[in-house]
């Protein structure tokens, strides 16, 4: 009998065990993943509870996606250490799980919470290159439902940066495309989605406004959206929240503060209930400021030192900190106390000196890379995309071994074309570096030495017929060497970085006619007048690549208008020619 008792008490405690450690299924899987997700728009204690069932599967797809989810949630609590160390398991996880359509998916997702992780650290830089690796995995198995969120998330990155029209087009090809495609969606999940973009919107025409503050229009365009993300919101009290404190915004900014400083006291009193710290503090900073706004500076002074205090309680010394700070230093410079006017504006001006200088290099970054990645391009065309899968589905069928063999061939092409370009950079960059270290050493004369062939832009059509004359044209070799000696000294003053330098314009500045220095120009330099002009400016834009590192960050449009060029095309067409690569591509290799 006790032998039989023992069988039975081993059996029970093994089957406990077991289950405490098993794979989930399919749809248990899915429902804890949607609920996770909406739990990032709620309550985030509630979806680390999630987090921790999920990971009681022996399945490494769950663990993988439960602790990137979990990587967010510790970010949105403030908690930056647990949140890299969940990151961290979840990569662990994700090197478990086999080759498959699956592991991409589960991959991108890690990439949109790494990016959003990043995004409230204000690290915008970093989360721009998680969500450019995101839409790449996201393009191979064609999910265009999470290529739409990586670009509703690049939008809030340009918003952060300033750059706030292209964050609006963004948002709105996005709006477009969840009215196309509601049935997609599951009804939770695209309530969640237009509440978001709307507040998104809202935002971004907030911004706009308060960089172009003669355009009310862009007001009430903010209000509309903020409007639209809380009748969307019944179901996401975050979202609801957010737009709400929005929406108070607006109000302040239209004179309406009675109904500004409702909403701030309600989110006041909601962020107290929830203990959320960085609500409770941007709370309390715009009811200090509608006070100040209204003379109540005593009033007013009750929320600010609330800011100062959640502030250094939580080490949040952000933008609601410094602000606070200014508007303490000229009530008190009002209120004719010096010591603590003096006090508060040397706050101000130390943590604003710091936070500007981040936010200048995060812009820098933010835009470099736009600018490389070429991400400035219509958003992708996924309906067309959607509408064509199943007939794409049966071609590749019939086509799958022309496809194999197109596919090799172009990567044998392309490996050999890389190559090519990558030995003429590495040889320009030695050519150029060499020829600074003559200049060093002899003190001489920067090397006018013939290099080959740039492409240029469209040459005028007198320069045309320009050349047609100077097959009969001569003239005596002393006027030959005056012109060349005018033509030596503009480039030391570095004129033709200018955008009229022109052939026109170079015949009246050095005091002759367009046919004679047209001459002189595919005499002694065997070329025209405008290939000579590129030829100079992409000399001058090598130089500085190879001395400046700074310059190195610029995107291509701003490195085509420092040096003259009407376009960027026209500029990375040169460029290209010249060097074989792109000038990112030239960047990234010195």
């Amino acid at each position: 009998m006790r032998l039989i008792i023992s069988f039975l008490f081993f059996f029970i405690l093994n089957t406990g065990v077991a289950q405490s450690d098993k794979e989930l299924s399919e749809q248990k899987y899915l429902e804890l993943q949607d609920k996770i997700r909406f739990s990032i728009n709620g309550n985030h204690d509630e979806g680390l509870t999630l987090v921790k069932e999920l990971l009681k599967s022996n399945n490494p797809e769950h663990r993988t996606f439960a602790s990137g989810a979990a990587s967010y949630l510790h970010q949105l609590k403030g908690d930056s250490i647990r949140s890299d160390q969940s990151y961290a398991d979840a990569l662990m996880y994700l090197k478990k799980i086999p080759e498959s359509s699956k592991k991409i998916k589960i991959h991108s997702y890690l990439c949109n919470f790494r990016g959003l992780s990043y995004w409230k650290r204000h690290n915008y830089s970093q989360a721009l290159s998680s969500y450019q690796e995101g839409i790449k995995l996201s393009s191979q198995i064609n999910d265009v439902i999470q290529v739409v969120k990586f670009k509703a998330n690049m939008a809030l990155l340009n918003e952060g940066v300033g750059n706030f029209q292209l964050s609006i087009k963004i948002l709105k090809q996005n709006e477009a495309f969840l009215d196309k495609n509601e049935n997609l969606y599951q009804k939770d999940q695209f309530q969640n989605a237009k509440s978001n973009t709307y507040t998104n919107l809202g935002n971004s025409y907030e911004g706009y406004y308060s960089k172009n503050r003669n355009k009310i229009q862009l007001l009430d365009s903010a209000e509309y959206f903020y409007k639209k993300a809380i009748a969307y919101s019944d179901k996401f009290e975050d979202n609801k929240i957010t737009a709400k404190l929005s929406l108070g915004n607006i109000y302040s900014f239209k004179k309406d503060f009675s109904n500004a400083e409702k909403i701030y006291y309600d989110i006041a009193i909601y962020a107290k209930q929830t203990n959320n710290a960085f609500l409770y503090q941007i709370a309390n900073f715009n009811l200090g400021d509608l006070y100040f706004t209204l003379k109540k500076y005593d009033r007013a002074l009750i929320f600010l030192k609330k800011v100062d205090s959640i502030s250094f309680k939580n080490k949040m010394l952000d933008n609601s900190y410094f602000k606070s700070n200014y508007i303490q230093a000229k009530i008190y410079s009002i209120k004719n106390e010096p010591e603590l006017a003096y006090k508060h504006s040397k706050l101000y001006l130390d943590s604003y000196e710091k936070y500007e200088g981040n936010m200048r290099e995060e812009t820098l970054e933010v835009n470099y890379k736009l600018g490389t990645a070429d991400l400035s391009e219509e958003m992708l065309d996924v309906q067309e995309k959607y509408k064509y899968e199943v007939f794409w589905n049966k071609a590749l069928k019939v086509f799958y071994v022309i496809l194999v063999v197109g596919i090799v061939f172009f990567l044998i092409k392309s490996i050999r074309d890389k190559n090519k370009a990558h030995k003429k950079m590495n040889a320009l960059i030695e050519e150029f570096k060499a020829n600074l270290e003559k200049k060093e050493i002899e003190n001489a004369e920067i090397d006018k030495a013939v290099i080959e062939e740039v492409f240029a832009e469209a040459p005028e059509l007198d320069e045309i017929q320009l050349k047609k004359e100077n097959a009969n044209l001569s003239i005596d070799e002393a006027k030959e060497n005056k012109i060349v000696e005018k033509l030596l000294a503009l480039e030391e003053k570095l004129e033709y970085l200018n955008a009229d330098f022109t052939l026109s314009y170079v015949a009246k500045k050095i005091k002759t006619n367009t046919t004679y220095l047209s001459y002189v120009v595919n005499k002694r330099f065997g070329k025209s007048f405008g290939e000579y002009s590129n030829e100079l400016k992409i000399n001058y834009v090598i130089n500085q690549m190879i001395t400046n590192h700074l310059y190195r960050k610029y995107s291509t449009q701003a490195i085509a208008e420092s040096v003259g060029f009407k376009n960027a095309v026209s500029f990375a067409k040169s460029f290209r020619k010249r060097t074989g690569v792109s000038p990112a591509q030239f960047a990234s290799n010195i």
